[in-house]
């Protein structure tokens, strides 16, 4: 990762905290898909051609910027607005379990959201530095009990081609979703 980043983010301890946007063309590399959840992509090694990278405090007021990048970023994908929206909606949840659960509701924390656009499709990682929990931990509740909240975790994993979810000490939490252009 370009070392812009740490220079260029106002996320240092104080209080206060900035959007960082980088734009920049990567390598064209190869990639394997870590969890596909049995749906085929249009092509097995989607390759990068363009990498945009947001660095955001964890406060929900900014997530509306962070929506409508994944949206314009899904629709030069060439998403269907169905998928477009249910992508945008994917990242929004997964942004905001960030908030809530990695950093307790600290709006002053950094959230880091690498979108690669794939010949065919998006692949999107969210990472944070907060509270880690470990991948069996995370699921979602049982449908059939009715209550407000706790669906994220199944409207991401039923809306996203892949969903992996990795914590170490150095990198912090990680979780990377895809989803590929649906070929009709």
């Amino acid at each position: 990762m370009p070392d812009v980043f740490s220079k260029a983010s106002r996320f240092d301890g104080t209080g206060r905290s900035g959007i960082t946007i980088f734009m920049g063309e990567k390598k064209k590399q190869g990639r394997s898909a870590k969890q596909t959840r049995g749906k085929q992509p249009q092509r097995q090694a989607p390759k990068s051609t363009e990498t945009i990278e947001f660095r955001v405090p964890s406060d929900p007021k900014v997530l509306k910027i962070v929506r409508l990048s994944v949206s314009w970023l899904c629709e030069l994908a060439g998403f269907s607005e169905e998928d477009r929206n249910s992508t945008t909606l994917a990242v929004d949840e997964a942004c905001s379990n960030i908030i809530r659960h990695a950093y307790q509701g600290d709006i002053h924390q950094p959230i880091i959201i690498t979108c690669k656009l794939l010949d065919n499709g998006i692949e999107i990682t969210l990472q944070d530095f907060g509270r880690s929990v470990r991948e069996e931990e995370i699921k979602p509740r049982d449908l059939d009990e009715v209550r407000p909240g706790g669906l994220g975790v199944h409207l991401i994993r039923s809306v996203m081609d892949v969903v992996h979810y990795e914590s170490n000490e150095e990198e912090g939490n990680k979780l990377t979703l895809a989803k590929y252009v649906r070929v009709n």
